[in-house]
């Protein structure tokens, strides 16, 4: 009698298979989702500008700010502030021209800092030592200032700035209140006697801590004592009347 052929032995293991498929997909899926978080938020916010920008000249939707209200171009962005440099250039070169003797004799300087330009008055010029009244032959050319930084419109800061030698004497007992009190006496003459807007100012005593010069030496020193007038970039904003 012939012997019945053995039944072929099932597999039961076929589904590892799929399984390990699955399991390979999963794991690239991870990985890509991993560089995705990886890539450079600047880049990516960069992108979505550019995307916004091209649906905004398509007319698909208008940009806005933070607020609500509509945010400005980045042309209209460029254009303030290409005019605002203009116009500290042309500030500039009026004051350089207004005050050339005064920048020859040293009394004054004007450059251009990371806020805005600045006229740097020296105390040799405007005031006596130890004193914070500005001297009444130094007025006139003091009003030459104020009356173009008046047509100016810009916002201004006062600094005081002194020396690093100790100062006592009946009205001042550190240099601390004898920088502020340089600063706050020509901003109050600025509203008092030039008609400047009192928001458009503000006054700052800085005493030895941001010295230009070196303290060791006598010409250190004197560039240490002075006060600069900072006519800050950004022009002041319009007044809103009710």
């Amino acid at each position: 009698m012939r012997r019945r052929k053995a039944a072929e032995h099932a597999s039961h293991e076929r589904w590892l298979v799929s399984y390990a498929d699955f399991i390979t997909l999963l794991f690239a899926f991870f990985v890509v989702l991993y560089a995705s978080a990886q890539v450079d938020k600047h880049k990516a916010a960069k992108l979505a500008d550019a995307i916004q920008e091209g649906f905004q000249d398509l007319g698909s939707f208008s940009r806005t700010n933070q607020n609500g209200g509509a945010a400005p171009s980045r042309e209209h962005s460029r254009s303030v502030r290409t005019t605002d440099e203009q116009t500290i250039q042309r500030l500039r070169s009026e004051l350089e021209s207004l005050l050339g003797g005064e920048i020859a004799r040293g009394q004054i300087s004007i450059y251009e800092g990371p806020e805005g330009l600045v006229l740097s008055l020296r105390e040799t010029g405007f005031f006596d030592s130890g004193s914070a009244q500005v001297r009444s032959e130094a007025m006139e050319r003091f009003g030459r200032i104020a009356n173009i930084l008046g047509e100016a419109r810009y916002r201004i800061r006062v600094e005081g700035h002194t020396d690093n030698l100790p100062i006592h004497n009946s009205r001042f007992a550190s240099n601390w209140e004898l920088s502020t009190a340089r600063s706050t006496e020509m901003v109050r003459l600025l509203v008092t006697q030039f008609g400047f807007d009192p928001a458009h100012l503000a006054a700052a005593g800085y005493a030895e801590f941001h010295p230009r010069g070196d303290n060791t030496t006598e010409a250190g020193r004197q560039a240490n004592r002075r006060v600069d007038i900072v006519v800050l970039t950004t022009a002041a904003p319009q007044e809103k009347r009710p």
